[in-house]
């Protein structure tokens, strides 16, 4: 397989795991006794992705992808907004439940954007960092430092801008509590991903040896 196509599939899914936990995210579902949000389980591709390609590419290409996929985003965005707002057809019996559903990830989609960006160029800028300290050796440190210290990022600006005051339940002590507990779950979530690290870096180098 082309290196080329390679890093294109690699890219697809990052921006598809990135879509999809904006898109999916509104709903809410209980692990462990916790709710959290469905998206949970696809915005940790993104992570996996950019580490990898960081890893074979450098960090010119993951910064790249960074930006290509903020500007879907940003896309995706407008589409949902332009979509909200058309008067729906008289035969179209949903547009409540749609304008309810879509409205409302708008709101998740702007917090996202600010996160993305945020923790996204921290968490590159970090892996390159630990790469430079430990020599290149030591992906599984790497992956994993660079990824739960981005987490911690990514997490509060999300859950502050897309929930803090939709109700008098979400104050700035709910929000924390939520955040740490949607830390846990993204950093055990990353904890498991180290062997796909490992596997993805070594596919992108078998082509390019």
């Amino acid at each position: 397989m082309k290196s080329e196509f390679k890093l294109t599939l690699l890219s697809a899914i990052f921006i598809a795991g990135l879509l999809s936990a904006n898109t999916l995210g509104s709903k809410i579902t209980t692990l462990f006794g916790v709710a959290v949000s469905v998206g949970i389980f696809a915005y940790p591709l993104t992570f996996l992705m950019t580490d990898a390609i960081a890893e074979v590419y450098g960090k010119k290409k993951a910064k790249q992808l960074v930006w290509a996929a903020l500007i879907a985003q940003a896309l995706v965005m407008v589409l949902t907004f332009v979509s909200v707002k058309l008067p729906p057809a008289s035969r179209y019996h949903l547009n409540t439940e749609y304008v309810a559903v879509f409205s409302g990830s708008l709101r998740m989609i702007v917090a996202s954007l600010i996160a993305f960006i945020a923790s996204q160029t921290y968490d590159i800028w970090a892996f390159e960092f630990f790469k430079r300290k430990t020599k290149g050796t030591k992906l599984w440190l790497r992956n994993n430092l660079s990824t739960m210290t981005s987490q911690i990022i990514d997490t509060l600006l999300f859950m502050f801008i897309a929930f803090y005051g939709i109700n008098d339940k979400f104050t700035v002590i709910f929000i924390l509590q939520l955040s740490f507990t949607y830390w846990l779950f993204k950093i055990t979530l990353a904890a498991i991903d180290t062997p796909f690290v490992y596997l993805l870096v070594r596919w992108l180098r078998k082509e390019k040896s």
